[in-house]
This record gives C-alpha cells, sequence and structure tokens, in this order.
C-alpha cells in the first residue's frame, strides 16, 4: 500500500482531477523502469552497501539511466553514452548514492527518521501536484509519476522522497546552530556589491621577453636558488594487463531483434511530441479585482484581433516579467510544460489566431498561437548506427566484467600475467616511469588506479581495478625514488622560468618609469610607453579585467584606493598593471535591506552545506563501506 492509498483512508479532502499540470520533481536521481525485468539492470545484486544500507543494481541502474536520459535531453538524443563514462559519470553517480546512504545511516544512528505523515504532507503540498491550490487527486498523481521519462511508480517516488527527507532532517538537526549577524551579513553584502570603475595600464609580460637574455650562468644561479621548484618525487612503472572494452566490442554482433527491442523500450528518446509556438499577455489577478482584469484582458484581445501589434501590447501590458520584453514569445513547446488551461486553448488554436482570454492560477493569459510542429519519431532505420553502437558497447562491458572476475582467479603473482594473457589473447604491457598525480599512459586518468600503483611491492599484483579503457591488473616493475635532477635534465625549463621572470621585472621596471615620467597621469603613460590605456565599466569583485583577467591583487588595490587615486604597479601572473579609479558606487542600506533575507539564506545554506559536508566525512570513517566493483562493471560496461 502506497502513502495516498493510506491517504485515501485518512483524508477526505482530496478533490480528483485529470487536468494537466507542468511537474518538475527535485530529486537527487529519478528511477526509471529499465529493460524487462531480466537483465542485471533490475537485478538484486548489491552494488554498495554502506551500514546496511543496500544500493541494489537496480537502484544504480535507474539512476544511472536517469541521469543519461538528463543529459540526453540537455545534449541531444546522439550523446554518447561511452563519453560520459569516460568522464567517469557513472562514478559520480555511484558516488551520490553511497553518500546519500551513509547520511541515512548515520540518521539512523542518531534516531532521525521521517514519518508517513510528513512524505504525505509534502506531496500534498508540492507545487507539482497542485491544481488551484489544491492536490489533485490520486488519478491524477499516478499517471504524472507514469509520464515520466523514465517512468517512475508511486512507491518509487514515495521511497525516494522519504531519503530526500530524511537527509534534510538530519542536515538540518546537525546544522540548524550556525548563524550569521545582521554586521557580518552587510559586511557580506558590500563587499559582493560595491563597484569600481577603473582605468587599466598593462604592462604584459610577454611583451618584454624579446628584450631578455639569459645567459648559461644566470641559468645555473637560478637552478641553485630555487631547487626544491625542481626536485622530482617517487616515481613508478607498473606492467599491466588489460582487458579492453573498445578491443571486445569489435567482435560483437547485433542482432536485428536487439535492435528493434532496444528501440520500442528507449522510443521516447527519438521521439518529438506536437509542440506550439505562442506569444501571451498576462494579466494578474493577485491583489485585484478578478472583474476588472477580466474586462482589461477582453479588451486587449479585441484590440489585438482588430489589427494591433501584438507584441507592442505585451511589452506594455503584460506582467510575465520573463517574456514581456520579448513581446510575449515564449517560444515552442509540447503539452504539459505549461498549466492546463494554457495547454488546452493553445494545442486546440491554429497559427495566426488569437484566443480568448484564459484564466488559470497565475491571472488571465491572451493567447496568440504563431506556429505549430507536429509529433515526429524517427525511424529504427535512421537511429540503427548509435542504437547499434550502445548496444554493442554494453555487452562488451558485461564481457570485460566477466572476463576480468575469471582472470581474477589465474593472476595471482606478476608472472601469471604473462599466463593469463597468452591464455586470452591479450598483450602485457609496461607503462613508462609516472609520478603518483600524474595520469598513467595508456590507462588514462584513473586516480585510483595511480594510487593502487604506488602501494604495490615487489612480487605483488593487483586485483581487477576499473579504468576508462576497460579494467586492469597491474605489477610493479621499477621504481625512483625522490630525487633532485641535474640541471641538464631540467635546463630547458629552467631557462623558461628565468626568462619569465626577468621578462616580468622588466614589465615593472617599464611601468614604474612610466608612472614616474608621467606623473601619475595614466593617459600620458599609455602614449609614452605606447600601450592602450583601457576603461572598464563598473565591476564588482572578481570581474575579469582587460589584459589581466581575474586577480585578487588588483580587486585589493582598486577596492581599497579613494576615487581618483592612482595605484603603484602591480604585479599579476601574466602583466604589471598600474589601474586609477574613476568612480565607484556603494550599495545602499535600503538596497541591502531589500536582499537582506535572500543573501543570509544563501549564505547559510553556503556554511551549513560545508559543515555537513565535513561532518559526513569524518562520520564515513568509521563506517563500513563496501563497493562491489564486479556489480557495477557489469552494470555500466566499464
Amino acid at each position: 500500500m502506497t502513502m495516498l492509498d493510506r491517504m485515501r483512508r485518512h483524508k477526505n479532502l482530496l478533490k480528483w482531477s485529470l487536468a494537466l499540470v507542468v511537474v518538475s520533481f527535485i530529486l537527487l536521481y529519478i528511477p526509471a523502469f529499465v529493460g524487462d525485468g531480466t537483465g542485471p539492470g533490475l537485478s538484486s545484486d548489491v552494488v554498495a552497501e554502506v551500514e546496511g544500507h543496500e544500493v541494489t543494481a537496480g537502484d544504480f541502474q535507474r539512476a544511472y539511466q536517469g541521469q543519461l536520459q538528463a543529459y540526453r535531453s540537455a545534449y541531444g538524443s546522439n550523446i554518447s553514452e561511452q563519453l560520459l563514462k569516460q568522464l567517469g559519470i557513472e562514478q559520480q553517480i555511484l558516488q551520490q548514492m553511497v553518500d546519500e546512504r551513509a547520511a541515512l545511516a548515520e540518521a539512523q544512528r542518531l534516531d532521525i527518521r521521517v514519518t508517513d505523515a510528513e512524505v504525505r504532507e509534502r506531496i500534498l503540498t508540492m507545487p507539482a501536484f497542485l491544481m488551484n491550490g489544491q492536490f489533485m487527486g490520486e488519478e491524477r498523481y499516478r499517471q504524472l509519476l507514469s509520464m515520466q521519462r523514465p517512468p517512475l511508480s508511486p512507491g518509487q517516488f514515495e521511497e525516494s522522497l522519504r531519503r530526500s527527507m530524511t537527509v534534510d532532517k538530519l542536515r538540518a538537526a546537525l546544522t540548524d546552530w550556525v548563524t550569521i549577524p545582521d554586521g557580518e551579513l552587510e559586511q557580506e553584502y558590500r563587499r559582493r556589491n560595491e563597484k569600481v570603475k577603473l582605468q587599466l595600464l598593462a604592462f604584459r609580460t610577454d611583451d618584454f621577453r624579446a628584450k631578455v637574455t639569459v645567459s648559461d650562468a644566470e641559468v645555473s644561479a637560478y637552478y641553485d636558488r630555487h631547487r626544491d621548484k625542481y626536485r622530482v618525487g617517487e616515481q613508478r612503472k607498473v606492467r599491466y594487463l588489460l582487458v579492453d572494452v573498445d578491443a571486445l566490442k569489435g567482435g560483437v554482433n547485433v542482432s536485428q531483434r536487439e535492435l528493434e527491442r532496444y528501440y520500442n523500450d528507449n522510443v521516447e528518446q527519438y521521439s518529438t511530441p506536437e509542440q506550439v509556438r505562442a506569444s501571451h499577455i498576462l494579466l494578474k489577478t493577485d491583489g485585484k479585482d478578478e472583474a476588472t482584469v477580466r474586462i482589461l484582458s477582453e479588451k486587449l484581445a479585441q484590440e489585438a484581433r482588430g489589427g494591433a501589434d501584438f507584441a507592442a501590447l505585451a511589452r506594455k501590458y503584460s506582467e510575465d516579467e520573463g517574456s514581456k520584453e520579448k513581446g510575449g514569445d515564449l517560444d515552442y513547446f509540447p503539452r504539459g510544460r505549461m498549466v492546463t488551461e494554457f495547454d488546452d486553448q493553445a494545442f486546440s488554436m491554429e497559427p495566426g489566431t488569437i484566443g480568448d482570454p484564459v484564466k488559470t492560477q497565475y491571472g488571465f493569459h491572451i493567447i496568440k498561437v504563431v506556429d505549430k510542429k507536429a509529433a515526429t519519431t524517427r525511424s529504427l532505420e535512421e537511429v540503427k548506427a548509435p542504437i547499434t553502437e550502445q548496444i554493442a558497447y554494453q555487452r562488451a562491458g558485461q564481457e570485460a566484467a566477466r572476463l576480468a572476475e575469471t582472470l581474477e582467479d589465474q593472476i595471482n603473482e606478476p608472472a601469471d600475467l604473462d599466463t593469463a594473457a597468452r591464455a586470452n589473447g591479450v598483450t602485457v604491457q609496461e607503462t613508462g616511469f609516472f609520478g603518483r598525480d600524474e595520469p598513467i599512459l595508456g590507462l588514462g586518468a584513473g586516480p585510483d588506479v595511480s594510487q593502487r600503483a604506488f602501494e604495490l611491492k615487489e612480487g605483488e599484483v593487483t586485483g581487477h581495478l576499473q579504468v576508462p579503457r576497460g579494467f586492469v591488473f597491474l605489477a610493479l616493475s621499477g621504481k625512483k625514488d625522490p630525487y633532485l635532477p641535474k640541471l641538464d635534465e631540467v635546463k630547458d625549463r629552467v631557462r623558461e622560468d628565468l626568462t619569465r621572470d626577468k621578462a616580468g621585472e622588466l614589465a615593472r621596471q617599464r611601468a614604474s618609469e612610466a608612472k614616474t615620467a608621467s606623473k601619475g597621469d595614466l593617459a600620458a603613460a599609455a602614449k609614452l610607453s605606447g600601450i592602450e590605456l583601457k576603461t572598464t565599466d563598473l565591476v564588482a569583485r572578481d570581474s575579469a579585467l582587460p589584459e589581466v583577467g581575474i586577480s585578487a591583487t588588483v580587486d585589493r588595490a582598486a577596492f581599497s584606493l579613494p576615487v581618483g587615486a592612482v595605484s603603484d604597479p602591480i604585479g599579476t601572473d601574466t602583466a604589471t598593471v598600474i589601474i586609477k579609479v574613476l568612480e565607484r558606487t556603494d550599495p545602499t542600506t535600503a538596497e541591502f535591506e531589500k536582499a537582506k533575507d535572500q543573501l543570509r539564506s544563501d549564505l547559510l545554506d553556503e556554511r551549513r552545506t560545508r559543515f555537513f559536508n565535513a561532518y559526513m566525512v569524518k562520520a564515513k570513517q568509521r563506517m563500513d563501506i563496501q563497493i562491489n566493483r564486479e556489480v557495477l562493471g557489469r552494470l555500466i560496461g566499464v
């Protein structure tokens, strides 16, 4: 029995409605049904476990597919899942789920719970489920969940909501003590909102490089003064056996039946619903006499039908701040994007027509339909190539995970790498020397792999480790202790560093000479130096400045000088600059009072989040957290 089944027994206030509304569920991830229920994506295998709180294969696959769908919605349906995996998206998702389970475990330890009544109350008040201020009813609630892409069951949604609310409750219990005094709040507001307008004269370091000469003796002396800068940390190299997903993918044959099944299961990815392009004029009713607003809306509709410029009317009368300056244009939208009454009228009208005013929860809308696009679905033939690639990659990933698990039993010492490689038709390879924080050539970025490489002892071999290309087994084949390289090994680097330093010093000298010669007149200094004087708009701290970019050093000078003052030469990473403050604006007390509540909320959220994250880092250190890489590999194919 779901939460709303219980609500139906105990609540008599629900009015059932089938009206459509916009649904934007704000969740960490949206569970989805994937496949037919027989594949690995919906199994009960455990991907991770935190103090008894499990992340099952089904949990992970639903979250992963939901995130994949979100990326495709944002960047197009043809975005490569392989690319996302190479970027480590699955690791981010798993980490989020592990963090959530850890927070749930900590909430359980502290006896923090979310009751059925609290979940019920949240559902009843979520804007996504309201129509005219009332809950839309169980039938429509279920329909909206099932309409999500991927679809969602009431039980899944309510459990996800309960988890989210539990984490919020834990966070509140741990961080509600954090406060911000008004004085500190005002100081931060002024720091963020005070602005200056500057003249800026930049002597770019690169412009002076050609004027610099560097002798071998100077390079040697510079090296002696900065030896620690060139010290090299421990380096290692490894022999490795790679189970390469791309190599396995070449041997995968995808049948027509598999293509059709994948296409039918995911057809919404290749479908574009019917869309309308419309403009509107919104007259709000909040705090107004509704009859008066209705009369005005009818008058404007009549004017528009009579030939008045609709866009001009919208810019003059519309109270929709998001569209009025665009003449009321809402661009193209599908059903469900707007509230029900708006949708019903817009999709029933023909292009070029203007409807009667329609009443919604926001007020009265005068709608002009500009264009319509029929619903379309790309055929299987059109999307056959990316689907084939996707299925082949998934199957190759599953085969790679299976093979890696098999090899795990065969590889117990470094010599076993060669035996296993010969038996399975792969090659053992060797890296060059790499540092602890450097990517391993041939394997790509993988901090876990680098860390394991630096933990290995002579004669040891790792179990299978996940890398962007598949799975890998490592054995130590050489190491270099930390050392100071001889000058000849780093001479080019030392020469470059010295050249940059000397060019920077020359830029500082020229800047100082120009300021002195011009007696602080930046226009004269610019003319004298042959450098263009730049003038900024009013800018806040952390703004990018001409020739300089973002510079905390320049900011400190700019916001400490009075109007009309000229700075001393200021060194940055790329230039030496002199600035003059032309103008300064400070926020008023009235502006601060208006923004105070929102700023307090933002700052409190930032500080409470930092504290909560730090707390959870320590809490997780005492938790038993297990990750099943084999199951994860089967699910995501790497």
